[in-house]
């Protein structure tokens, strides 16, 4: 019996997806195993990303806002904007969280509430890649509750200015435009400061934007903080359809949704490469492929990769349909999809022996890298309380 081509063979995963998504993910696996897949361990080990010459490229693919409408942006399905979220994270979470950030962060803050000043200076550069993004919401010492954000945007005239830092942002460093969330001195109806998002060009007097060093996850991605000190922008700076934290929770959610899908190309990856050298690699004068303990691993992660998978397209399924995705259900999805891919990459590690602790094989690339998505955009706990609420109808988060 000859042995499959594909995790995805078996099961016949493929037949779940429409023939032109299918067709466009080949496309964008194309372009990444001639232009990236190679170069990968190397980024990985030198703790960096050409992340400029990478998001032109990905830009002329059509991948850096695809599932946004006009300004550039190709208005693709939920379905396959995840499908490409496969593939780029089957070469590296780095590379998916590129996007990501660029499109469902950054861009859909644009979109989805700025003025249409903002969407047309910034959506179509940002879409060709010659402009990037970043998201500021996350700050040192708040971390899983934005409500303790000490950011600060108040009123000077008509300008506004900005003091306060973000945490662990993602393109930082290499952006030309970031959308900043911070209180101001409106108050709601229970007298709390409300929260508006601004646009603040990268270049804007006050802003640094060092870079975070030392990272032993995600290191092919450039990540740093957002340090604002007096920065003056003006009245039209801010996000005039975002007020609160819906705005920033809901963009979050969006990139979630990329996530869902992403890891399953990790998983994937892991168990191709897995298949591939437990069959060549002779152990006892037999390949490692034919012992009882080889198999019971691969066919574990195969059926966790499976299920996974299952989930993914059927949450993009939801959100291509009129009824739309719930936030509960994309916490769901990537509470599930994530620990169970981490699980999937550190078990087909062992499968390796000494050679899996090397760049060589991507198992443990994955999985330290997936030890970063299991926290950032909503921690593991996060969304394990979140479903609990649903499941129960009781707010566990402040008890």
């Amino acid at each position: 019996m000859s042995a499959v081509l594909s995790p995805d063979d078996i099961l016949g995963l493929d037949s779940i997806f429409e023939d032109d998504d299918l067709e466009f993910a080949s496309i964008v696996k194309k372009w990444l195993d001639e232009n990236v897949r190679d170069k990968i361990g190397d980024y990985f080990l030198d703790a960096t990303i050409p992340a400029r010459e990478l998001a032109e490229g990905l830009g002329e693919l059509g991948l850096l806002g695809m599932h946004l409408d006009g300004y550039g942006c190709g208005g693709s399905t939920a379905t396959q904007y995840g499908l490409a979220c496969r593939e780029l994270e089957a070469v590296d979470s780095g590379l998916r969280s590129l996007v990501s950030v660029q499109g469902s962060l950054a861009m859909f803050a644009i979109h989805h509430f700025g003025s249409e000043a903002q969407k047309e200076e910034w959506l179509p550069k940002m879409a060709a890649g010659k402009a990037i993004g970043c998201f500021g919401l996350t700050e040192p010492d708040v971390g899983s509750d934005p409500s303790g954000m000490k950011t600060t945007a108040k009123k000077d005239g008509s300008d506004w200015i900005l003091n306060g830092a973000k945490m662990w942002i993602t393109n930082s460093p290499v952006s030309d435009v970031m959308v900043v969330w911070a209180k101001t001195e409106e108050t709601n109806a229970k007298g709390e400061p409300v929260v508006r998002g601004f646009v603040v060009p990268s270049d804007t007097e006050g802003v640094q934007t060092p870079e975070i060093h030392r990272k032993i996850s995600l290191r092919a991605s450039i990540t740093g903080e957002i340090v604002l000190d007096n920065v003056r922008l003006p009245e039209d700076a801010m996000l005039p359809e975002a007020k609160g934290l819906k705005g920033p929770l809901s963009c979050l959610s969006e990139a979630r949704y990329g996530i869902v899908f992403g890891v399953t190309g990790a998983a994937r990856d892991a168990l191709q490469s897995a298949l591939e050298y437990t069959g060549t690699r002779v152990q006892f004068d037999r390949p490692l492929s034919s012992f009882q303990i080889s198999q019971q691993k691969l066919a574990k992660a195969f059926g966790q990769y499976s299920q996974i998978t299952l989930l993914a397209a059927h949450l993009g399924k939801i959100k291509d349909s009129e009824q739309g995705v719930r936030p509960e259900q994309i916490s769901l999805g990537k509470m599930v999809n994530v620990d169970t891919a981490m699980n999937v990459c550190r078990d087909l590690r062992a499968l390796f022996g000494g050679s899996g602790i090397t760049s060589e094989y991507p198992p443990l690339r994955h999985a330290v890298n997936l030890e970063t998505v299991l926290t950032y955009e909503g921690t593991h706990e996060v969304h394990q309380l979140t479903l609990g609420r649903s499941l129960t109808g009781i707010n566990a988060f402040a008890n």
